[in-house]
This record gives structure tokens, sequence and C-alpha cells, in this order.
């Protein structure tokens, strides 16, 4: 299973991402800031707290994506 060694949040809600396989990949977080627990992060603020934790990407007040969505519904950076 894929998991997040580093991110980095930008101020266009997206998360560089990379992975343990190496990879370096670019995840939109847009489409999920108007859902349940996540609205929080449409606080640029908040969202630019993101860390790793757990091998995945993680907030304060325990919120996290699940690192397979973060691998599927991304796309690969050069």
């Amino acid at each position: 299973m894929e998991t997040v060694t580093r991110v980095i949040p930008h101020d266009d809600f997206q998360l560089e991402l990379w992975f343990n396989t190496g990879e370096h990949r670019l995840f939109d977080a847009r489409p999920y800031l108007d859902k349940g627990v996540f609205k929080s992060l449409q606080d640029i603020n908040c969202f630019k707290q993101a860390f790793v934790g757990l091998d995945t990407v993680c907030w304060p007040g325990n919120l996290d994506i699940a690192p397979e969505t973060l691998y599927d519904r991304s796309i690969i950076l050069t």
C-alpha cells in the first residue's frame, strides 16, 4: 500500500505529495472542502497546517484523508 512520506500544502488548496513508492504527485483537495468535517479546511490557514501522520496527510482536530484516496485521485508530477 502507498503511504505519504512528505506533504506541502499550497495556497490553491492542492497538496504536493511524496509517496513511499518514490512518486511525486499533486492532489486537488477543493472537491472535499464542502463536505462534512472537511469544511473547516476552507480556512487556508487551517488547510496549510497539513502534516504527515499515520502514513497519510493529517490536520489538527483529527482530520485526515486516506492515503489510497490521495494516491488514486492525484496526478503524477514530473
